[in-house]
């Protein structure tokens, strides 16, 4: 089901497309809050509450550099678009959550998408 509707929801505006990666992203991997930031904690698109998005991608580049400020259960992968970096961040898992290698696989997935529609832009 979940990839006969990641190929029909398409769009050619990236934020759209950026919101619908996200958001198959954070079902798939079973996560509260996921959001794609800028290097300088500015969410560029998200998927979850706002003000969770907002809240992760402020702390983002300071949790990139190894402090958790308290954060529990959040992962960060660097992003290389066209020699500037974004952060995809990650924020805690439902109770049903799959295996930490199925939400790593999900991630990864989400960082080649994003890779992909910044890189067409």
């Amino acid at each position: 089901m979940l990839s006969d509707e990641r190929r029909t929801r398409r769009s050619p505006d990236p934020l759209v497309a950026l919101h619908y990666q996200l958001s198959s992203t954070r079902r798939e991997g079973a996560l509260d809050t996921l959001v794609l930031a800028d290097g300088s904690g500015v969410v560029v698109a998200g998927a979850g509450s706002w003000a969770a998005c907002e809240e992760l991608a402020a702390f983002a580049p300071l949790m990139s550099r190894g402090d958790s400020l308290g954060f529990e259960h959040v992962t960060i992968r660097h992003v290389d678009i066209d020699g500037h970096r974004v952060l995809l961040c990650a924020r805690g898992a439902s109770s049903d959550a799959p295996n930490v290698d199925s939400r790593n696989a999900a991630l990864e997935r989400a960082a080649v998408g994003v890779s992909r529609i910044l890189s067409s832009s």
